[in-house]
């Protein structure tokens, strides 16, 4: 295959991608959120308060503010990545255009928050790893980074989205909505997080010990682990030291700390999460 061939493939399937995302994020929102007046932020918080104070369809008020920003961001952000993302708008606003007509799953607002949270950030999720976007705070983030690399993206869009939620609270008069629309923005980004990173409970095992030698032949020749030394020092004691880092999985670790503690007893052991470990024997 030549570079053109797979340039156009990857392009083709990031398109897939893009309306995949969309279809998945319309579901969370038409037949979780918004029937239940909760918002995820966005342009979507804008368009239920539009659905419910001015009975004008979600789909159309999200594609009627999202068309000046594109035009605003075409220049900055690239021919591709505007393609896409307006591919997604686009896809997005139709898919919850055609899902409301359709009922709710459920008007428990608790249950609403949970799953229109969880399916809400697969479908972004999607469209992120897809180099895409549906609009909306996120294509404002970008924006914004482009103006100001040191501004964080999280940051910009934390903000936008708690403005838009702090909106629908004040026109729907229940402090209940923002509270359960806190709860599915917070498991969107956990969301996101498990789809870009993986559901992984590593650990890293730090020990510090007279006899590092012997515990890292143990824990190689015993739990086919390896481990790392590095030369520390004392401050109170003065001593110089190699202290082994470890990375184990959740299976693992109580082995890596029976092992230190069966040669040295003494040895003190350091165990913190590893949000994510790459190499041999992991991702």
């Amino acid at each position: 295959m030549s570079i053109k061939d797979n340039k156009i493939k990857i392009i083709i399937l990031e398109i897939i991608g893009t309306i995949v995302g969309a279809l998945v994020m319309a579901i969370g929102t038409s037949l979780f959120l918004l029937p239940n007046q909760l918002s995820s932020g966005g342009f979507s918080g804008i368009a239920t308060i539009f659905y419910y104070f001015l009975n004008i369809p979600m789909g159309s008020t999200i594609l009627a503010f999202n068309i000046p920003l594109f035009l605003f961001a075409a220049y900055k952000l690239g021919k591709n990545f505007i393609v896409k993302s307006l591919i997604g708008t686009i896809s997005f606003s139709v898919f919850i255009d055609i899902l409301d007509q359709f009922d709710t799953l459920t008007q428990d607002r608790f249950l609403a928050c949970i799953y229109g949270g969880i399916i809400i950030g697969l479908g972004t999720a999607i469209l992120l790893k897809s180099n895409s976007s549906t609009g909306g705070s996120d294509l404002i983030s970008q924006i914004v980074k482009k103006y100001n690399p040191n501004i964080r993206m999280g940051n910009v869009i934390i903000i936008i989205d708690t403005i838009i939620v702090s909106l629908n609270v004040l026109f729907f008069k229940e402090v209940e909505i923002g509270l359960y629309s806190a709860i599915a923005i917070y498991l969107m980004g956990k969301m996101i997080d498990i789809v870009f990173e993986g559901i992984y409970f590593t650990k890293l095992v730090i020990i510090i010990s007279n006899k590092s030698q012997e515990i890292s032949e143990e824990i190689g020749e015993k739990i086919r682990k390896g481990t790392t030394g590095l030369f520390g020092k004392g401050m109170y004691t003065n001593e110089h030291k190699t202290i082994l880092m470890c990375a184990a999985s959740r299976g693992d670790v109580s082995k890596v700390k029976q092992t230190a503690k069966k040669i040295d007893p003494r040895s003190f052991i350091i165990i913190a999460n590893a949000r994510e470990v790459v190499g041999l024997g992991f991702k």
